[in-house]
């Protein structure tokens, strides 16, 4: 008889547990769904694509290794590779110095710094291609603010053509690139800074330790993981980088602000070659997961 109403005991919960397996399969399916449309498929087609010869209109045929082949020789591909290379590192080291800097700041008690932290997250959520109109109107060879102010305060004798110049159209993306990333920086600096033990600061002030020895020995390493995140997050986004750099120099002058995604975009979508642009684009995936995976690495060997 306990035999029999234990068996009837366990038969419903079986049945419930079964049912929390279906609903908790059900309600992941949406958003598998999603992600297997939206981004497995053009993940794999883009790589079969730079196999193939294939352009808009013309499915094309299987030609091996052939568009990779082509693009090591591609003085332009070589340009693309080196400019993502120092865009990519500059840009992320000067938003990590900066937003440290800002971030230390923002954390001292002063009148009205709720408004300036609000007020210092501008250029972080303003629209990425109506912050790049704006600074290409800036840089504008003709109309240019930054020339304009200089030429009226006698340091110039003519208009600098920014985005003409080479060097310059670099420095010019890049200055542009950590203008709008320092905040992400700041913020998340600033969070951490906040998390710092003020009885840890306090004794080494105690002990006559200087500022400087107060942030290397003790604020420092306790930031030491978050700035492994933000660092990762921002490498991603700024090797990724499309729309400052589309918007504002389009590739320009003579192809010397290429980067791999708008020299893809540019072979695909412009030129046609849907396959080279494929390929060219293929190139930034061991860069992401080398990335990837060196911050995981850091952040298991610092904790």
């Amino acid at each position: 008889m306990a035999t029999q109403t234990l068996s009837r005991r366990v038969q419903p919960a079986r049945f419930r547990l079964r049912q929390a397996k279906w609903l908790g399969a059900i309600l992941v399916l949406p958003a598998a769904l999603f992600l297997l449309v939206f981004l497995a498929y053009p993940f794999v087609l883009g790589i079969y694509l730079g196999f193939t010869d294939a352009r808009i209109g013309r499915p094309g045929e299987f030609i091996g290794f052939e568009n990779y082949r082509y693009l090591l020789i591609d003085p332009v591909f070589r340009t693309a590779a080196v400019n993502a290379a120092v865009y990519t590192v500059s840009a992320v080291v000067l938003k990590t110095i900066l937003g440290l800097s800002l971030a230390m700041l923002l954390n001292q008690p002063f009148r009205g710094y709720r408004f300036v932290r609000a007020l210092t997250l501008i250029p972080w959520v303003v629209p990425s291609v109506l912050s790049a109109i704006a600074w290409w109107w800036i840089f504008d060879p003709q109309y240019s603010a930054i020339s304009w102010l200089l030429r009226n305060g006698g340091l110039i004798s003519e208009n600098i053509n920014f985005l003409g110049d080479r060097i310059l159209a670099r420095a010019s993306l890049i200055y542009v690139n950590t203008w709008r990333g320092t905040p992400f920086f700041a913020i998340g600096f600033l969070a951490g800074l906040q998390t710092v033990p003020d009885s840890l600061v306090d004794a080494a002030k105690v002990d006559g330790a200087n500022p400087w020895q107060v942030f290397w020995n003790i604020t420092w390493p306790l930031l030491l993981p978050l700035t492994t995140i933000l660092t990762t997050f921002s490498t991603l986004w700024t090797f990724a980088d499309f729309q400052l750099v589309w918007a504002i120099t389009r590739g320009g002058p003579a192809n010397a602000t290429h980067l791999f995604v708008t020299l893809a975009y540019q072979r695909a979508i412009q030129g046609s070659v849907l396959s080279e642009g494929a390929a060219v684009a293929s190139f930034t995936l061991p860069v992401l997961i080398i990335v990837a995976g060196s911050a995981v690495w850091a952040l298991r060997r610092q904790s």
